[in-house]
């Protein structure tokens, strides 16, 4: 019984199925994006993109947190004390700071992708171009890390939990 349990990951009555470890080099690149779409912005559009680029970070944060938090309190009646703000890279948003469902994850970012689509679609038509383009990029951006989890885990039962990590994040059994 020791032997088995020294090979076999637990934490309490959860059994490690697999980790997902984002990759360095993918890391560093997926930071260096933001400075290549506002160079780019500033050659093609103009050099006040900057402005916008900039404006559009918090914006794209706040529509992420309000859609997860809707999300949160019609599916999920515990949330409070296991989701908060996070700073650190590249996992910058509104993410579970504790073990957390899957399907609540799934649930939440599948929400937030495409209801943020919608709200930067219909800002089309009063926003300048270069404000548009900007929460676009910044929307895909702040979502890629956790599509690539959710991607990295699409086989697996969705009754499991999440975990994040410094490193990595955890993908639980009960």
């Amino acid at each position: 019984m020791p032997a088995e349990s020294a090979n076999n990951a637990t934490f309490y009555h959860y059994k490690l199925l697999k980790k997902i470890v984002l990759p360095k080099p993918l890391i560093r690149s997926f930071l260096t994006l933001p400075f290549i779409w506002l160079a780019a912005e500033m050659v093609f559009i103009s050099w006040t993109s900057i402005f916008f680029f900039l404006l559009a970070i918090p914006i794209v944060l706040w529509i992420h947190f309000v859609i997860s938090r809707s999300v949160l309190i019609i599916a999920s009646h515990s949330y409070r004390k296991r989701w908060s703000f996070t700073r650190r890279l590249p996992w910058i948003g509104y993410l579970p700071d504790q073990f957390v469902s899957y399907s609540i994850f799934r649930r939440v970012h599948l929400h937030a992708a495409w209801i943020g689509c919608c709200i930067i679609a219909i800002l089309i038509p009063w926003s300048p171009v270069s404000f548009t383009i900007s929460l676009i990029l910044w929307h895909f951006w702040f979502l890629t890390p956790r599509f690539y989890i959710l991607a990295g885990l699409r086989k697996q039962p969705k009754t499991g939990m999440i975990k994040f990590n410094e490193q990595d994040t955890s993908y639980y059994m009960p």
